[in-house]
């Protein structure tokens, strides 16, 4: 193929950095699911999905904005609400503003969930992740995501 360059090789250090890096987005998402599995019976995602229902005015939102902020399609946040739904943690309404959404609903048995799960996950959280860095490394993990995320983004 003309015109093709030569691939821009990680450098040593790079490839250690990367390697870390691949580590930690392979094992802390497993480490964060099985204290929740072992402790409240539930997904981490399953977790996220409903805390951040909690975090909402209203404990509502749209599913396709509940979609979008727990960085999950469509499809699969439909397939886990289902199951919330069954354990009566939460509801799905149409929308009263506009038909064509639906509404996704943290009930109160749902509320009792997360206020019941979210010091266990708490404490994880800041084992694995915040207890391990100094204040400075904690700001500068912000920001290294930050930038990440918009360079996957495309921005």
């Amino acid at each position: 193929m003309e015109g093709a360059q030569d691939p821009r090789w990680l450098n040593d250090e790079q490839q250690h950095t990367w390697r870390a890096l691949v580590g930690l987005i392979l094992r802390l998402p497993s480490a964060l699911d099985t204290q929740m599995r072992r402790d409240a019976g539930i997904s981490h995602f399953d977790y996220l999905v409903l805390s951040t229902l909690s975090m909402t005015p209203g404990r509502t939102m749209r599913m396709g904005e509940l979609a979008t902020q727990a960085e999950a399609s469509l499809p699969r946040l439909s397939q886990v609400v289902a199951k919330l739904e069954k354990q009566g943690w939460m509801r799905r309404t149409p929308d009263p503003a506009d038909g064509r959404y639906t509404l996704a609903e943290l009930t109160e048995a749902g509320w009792d969930k997360v206020v019941a799960t979210a010091p266990g996950h708490v404490d994880e959280v800041q084992r694995l992740v915040f207890g391990a860095l100094t204040k400075a490394q904690q700001r500068q993990l912000g920001e290294i995501s930050r930038r990440v995320t918009r360079a996957i983004e495309g921005g």
